[in-house]
């Protein structure tokens, strides 16, 4: 790639990377479920009046809906708010990419190649370090929901690889129509009117701007410009900059909101990433027109 979309792909990871230190500071003006409401309405309204609706069928456009924005982004976001921080859960959630390796096996019978399977051992093996350090910052439950939201994750993929090469802006956008109103009514079920309206009545611009960075930024700008990039280069070229976006958001969470790693979760880190590196120079990829994020 030219110099100048090498940049793009690294802004774009690094957009991503961002965005969960950006989740941290919504959750903490806004209810999670509530939160993810309002995240895809934005990304959603207006432009679902001016993207023409991909050639899938409804079907693959509900099932990516509901298991990515309903079950996927809940997980994570509930994850969030009850002890995991952004830089674990910018981590945590790579692990979409083995689950995805998984369950294609499972279900559609693809064979894994050696170097997934390498690259997966790695991976887990940083995982589990992960999970040894839980207490303190990181709660059972927090770890427990990130597994869960990549695994919801992994799922998603599965339904997006039916709908074959479909632009990935159009598909994002008629996506996000189907989890506003399940995301809504969980809200209004589980956090109950009062917090919805104290989250009104006590806007901050740092909510406000979490809001609309997620949605325009994060998802609009993020995946459009992904998707730009692997049409013209090919997903082989464009994925492994998605091994970026973990250390973005490491990064930016400690030098942001104060993170502290430790040698053990900075091992653990370089694991996963050592793991998904292997696993992106492995040849067949069953994730690689996903994003990270």
């Amino acid at each position: 790639m030219p110099l100048r979309h090498t940049l793009l792909a690294t802004l774009v990871a690094a957009a991503w990377g961002f965005n969960f230190v950006v989740i941290h500071i919504g959750i903490g003006d806004f209810p999670p479920l509530l939160f993810s409401a309002l995240r895809f309405t934005l990304a959603a309204v207006p432009l679902i009046f001016f993207v023409r609706k991909p050639d899938v069928p409804w079907s693959i456009i509900l099932g990516i809906g509901g298991m990515l924005g309903v079950v996927k982004f809940s997980l994570l976001f509930i994850g969030m708010d009850t002890g995991l921080s952004a830089g674990l859960a910018s981590l945590v959630l790579q692990t979409q990419a083995f689950f995805t390796i998984i369950l294609a096996a499972l279900l559609l019978g693809e064979r894994p190649t050696g170097g997934q399977l390498a690259g997966m051992f790695v991976a887990f093996l940083g995982i589990a370090l992960v999970a040894s350090t839980v207490g303190g910052d990181l709660s059972a439950l927090g770890f427990a929901l990130a597994i869960a939201a990549a695994l919801a994750w992994a799922c998603s993929n599965l339904i997006m690889k039916k709908a074959g090469p479909v632009d990935m802006l159009s598909l994002l956008v008629w996506v996000s129509v189907i989890p506003p109103i399940p995301l809504f009514a969980l809200s209004f079920m589980f956090e109950g009117q009062e917090a919805i309206t104290a989250a009104f009545l006590n806007l901050r611009l740092e909510g406000v701007g979490a809001t609309v960075y997620i949605a325009f930024v994060a998802t609009i700008f993020g995946f459009a410009v992904w998707g730009k990039l692997i049409n013209l280069y090919g997903a082989g070229k464009v994925a492994p900059y998605s091994l970026l976006v973990p250390i973005f958001g490491m990064t930016f969470s400690a030098l942001l909101l104060g993170e502290e790693f430790g040698p053990l979760r900075l091992l653990a880190a370089a694991l996963v990433i050592t793991g998904l590196a292997i696993n992106q120079m492995s040849g067949r990829n069953p994730t690689a027109l996903k994003p990270a994020e």
